[in-house]
Order: C-alpha cells, then sequence, then structure tokens
C-alpha cells in the first residue's frame, strides 16, 4: 500500500509472483489481486493506512487477467492450458484452450 500523495509505503503483504491486476471494491472495502501463479489474493482495507489479509483463492495457473462486475460482486478471470515449461522458463497456453472463470459470493 502506498500513499499516493508522498510516495511513502505504508503497508507490504506477501503475495505468489506474476501479479497482474488489482481491484479495489468501494462498496466492501475489498482489494483484489491476481497473480500468474493462479491465485487472487482478498485483503481488507481496514483503514486507510491498513489493509488485512481475508483469504487467498486458488484458481488456475495463468489466471492473472481480472475484471470486477461491481453489481454482482463477480470476479472474472481469464486463462487457458498450459504446455509445460520451454527452455525461457514461461510455460505457453496450448491453442484453443482459452476459458472464463468466474467466481460469486
Amino acid at each position: 500500500m502506498v500513499d499516493a500523495d508522498t510516495g511513502k509505503v505504508l503497508q507490504s503483504l506477501p503475495i505468489s509472483a506474476g501479479v497482474d491486476a488489482a481491484v479495489f471494491e468501494d462498496e466492501t472495502g475489498l482489494l483484489f489481486v491476481s497473480t500468474r501463479q493462479g491465485m487472487v489474493h482478498i485483503f481488507h482495507e481496514d483503514s486507510p493506512t491498513k489493509l488485512s489479509e481475508v483469504v487467498t483463492l486458488k484458481t488456475e495457473y495463468g489466471a492473472k487477467t481480472m475484471a470486477l462486475d461491481t453489481k454482482t460482486h463477480n470476479l472474472y478471470l481469464s486463462t487457458a492450458e498450459f504446455s509445460e515449461p520451454a527452455s525461457s522458463g514461461r510455460r505457453p497456453p496450448t491453442p484453443g484452450t482459452f476459458h472464463l472463470l468466474i467466481y460469486g459470493r
């Protein structure tokens, strides 16, 4: 958590590698952070300077691109099936396996 005016780091919490998206929901005070490792880390804003961990949701590897529907409170993450790691260490997606994950309350 960073103060947008000063750039000062207010709080740092451990999360898995490959962060792609972070979405904050004003109504609930929840922060959702998705990572390439197949995790959505969910935190609650206790105050303007403090977050607390709520839960870590296991999704699927590669499900890092995320959107939140604030009316339904559903989270949408896209992913695919992935091959074994290439020489670069990256796992290439398998063509034709794209799918959408939907998580609700």
